[in-house]
């Protein structure tokens, strides 16, 4: 049986996105995919990437020897490649930025792995659409086997739609579909709702309710700053420091630990 979901079509600030349906359903694609999916790059109190800095280490392994960047989310993309660029060579590992790349698509289809950063979803979306890159990273991911990093954008990207990202759509990509890589949405930096607040604007939790109001929308996977998901083909575990939230529509929101086996997911319906 084939599981999908239909993203609506909904007024987004005078932009349509076009009717979407992203399958998940079982094939030999998914059980080469390898993503790990990060909230943040940085931690409060530490440095870019070093809250997760084992956990990339132990999943590229020693095979990989260069990564590919992607620096789209942010407008200094030189700037952003060098940061990039300092902390994983730090870890032994080269890396080219697809933006120095005369054609992306083929830095795509060379590459060894993926790391797309954080910064602005929309831009990077946008820029993914501009480049031709959604077919040629989905093929590099769930195809040939590649292992992906996304951290807070890049991490939105790797799912169905950017629909629960936080930020501001400061431009128009041609969809809010993104790459797709695994069925249901993530929201990262999850804040919790606090009590002692006394600011009136809408919660995480409200808006992320509001948009399970909607007709067919996927699960919704909150995961806190600290927190990552590790994807190994049809297994999906949640590490870090902290723990995540899950919203399906209909269901009542449940809150999950460190280890906490997410597999159920991959094959939601």
């Amino acid at each position: 049986m084939q599981h999908r979901y239909t993203l609506p079509v909904t007024k987004f600030f005078g932009f349509k996105p076009k009717n979407t349906i992203v399958s998940n359903s079982p094939s030999t694609m998914t059980t080469k995919r390898r993503l790990l999916l990060v909230s943040n790059s940085t931690l409060h109190g530490g440095g870019y990437l070093e809250h997760c800095q084992e956990h990339i280490v132990k999943f590229l392994g020693k095979q990989v020897k260069r990564v590919l960047f992607v620096p789209y989310a942010l407008h200094g993309r030189d700037d952003y490649a060098k940061i990039a660029r300092q902390k994983f060579e730090s870890l032994g590992y080269g890396l080219d930025s697809v933006h120095e790349a005369e054609n992306p698509v083929e830095a795509v289809q060379n590459c060894q792995a993926i790391f797309i950063g954080g910064g602005n979803t929309f831009r990077l979306l946008k820029a993914l659409y501009d480049n031709n890159l959604i077919p040629a990273i989905r093929k590099k991911v769930l195809e040939d086997g590649i292992p992906y990093i996304g951290s807070s954008a890049g991490t939105n990207v790797a799912t169905i739609s950017i629909n629960t990202t936080n930020d501001m759509p400061i431009v128009y990509p041609p969809s809010l579909q993104a790459l797709g890589l695994v069925p249901f949405n993530i929201n990262p930096h999850y804040l919790d709702p606090d009590a002692n607040s006394k600011h009136m604007g809408e919660t995480r939790e409200q808006r992320i309710t509001q948009y399970h109001e909607e007709q067919n929308t996927p699960p919704v996977l909150a995961i806190r700053e600290g927190c990552l998901l590790l994807v190994e083909g049809d297994k999906a575990t949640l590490l870090g420091v902290t723990g995540a939230r899950l919203f399906q529509r209909g269901k009542a929101t449940s809150e999950h630990d460190p280890l906490h086996d997410f597999s159920f997911l991959l094959a939601h319906s």
